[in-house]
């Protein structure tokens, strides 16, 4: 069952384009990537986002032992593309107990990832990637560093740029933020989906509001 569309920044509802307007419209943040949650995973949805994303879609490949997808969700319409892709994975965490995942790819300036941080911008401001990188992943085959940022609880919030826009991987509860650190690989599902029948499916995660 998919959502009505939402505000990206907000979840608040937003208008469609109409007469006076092109653009989806919050009351609160103007023009806005209209935010959709696709209901729970299956083959059709992967290869649906696949298809029609303007930016990755990240999924952690191979997944680890015993995780699952559990969810899809993008920022854009069908006139844009999606702006914004978020894929939500859950398994066993690293160091025990059940760890939910969110890897979202955006353009910058859509605040989608920042409103599931719980953070007050749409972007991850100024010196987040100041010092060394707290991890690094394997993003399309290549290193790419990613910083933790403060956002006074959880999810725990890693932030870096790969394909020239902003990657975030927030996980849940603040124990399993191990997984960044155990050699994560990602691949863009765009470029694998001749496997998507083979992805892992769960059922849909809670964090996708």
């Amino acid at each position: 069952m998919r959502h009505e569309p939402t505000c990206p920044r907000c979840c608040g509802p937003v208008r469609a384009p109409g007469l006076w307007s092109s653009a989806w419209t919050c009351e609160q943040h103007g023009a806005v990537h209209p935010y959709h949650q696709l209901g729970a995973p299956s083959a059709e949805l992967l290869d649906h986002i696949a298809e029609h994303a303007s930016v990755p879609v990240w999924i952690p490949w191979p997944l680890p032992a015993g995780w699952v997808v559990t969810g899809l969700a993008h920022a854009g319409d069908d006139r844009t593309g999606a702006r914004a892709t978020v894929v939500a994975c859950s398994g066993p965490g690293l160091l025990g107990g059940p760890s939910d995942m969110l890897l979202v790819a955006e353009e910058p300036g859509l605040g989608l990832a920042a409103r599931f941080a719980r953070l007050p911008a749409t972007d991850p401001g100024p010196g987040f990637d100041l010092g060394a990188p707290h991890a690094k992943v394997e993003a399309a085959g290549h290193p790419t560093a990613m910083w933790c940022i403060e956002t006074g609880g959880e999810p725990v919030t890693f932030v870096g740029e790969a394909k020239g826009l902003w990657l975030w991987a927030l996980v849940w509860p603040e124990s399993a933020g191990v997984l960044m650190y155990d050699d994560l690989t990602l691949c863009d599902l765009r470029e694998m989906r001749e496997m998507v029948s083979e992805i892992p499916l769960g059922a849909l995660s809670p964090h996708l509001s």
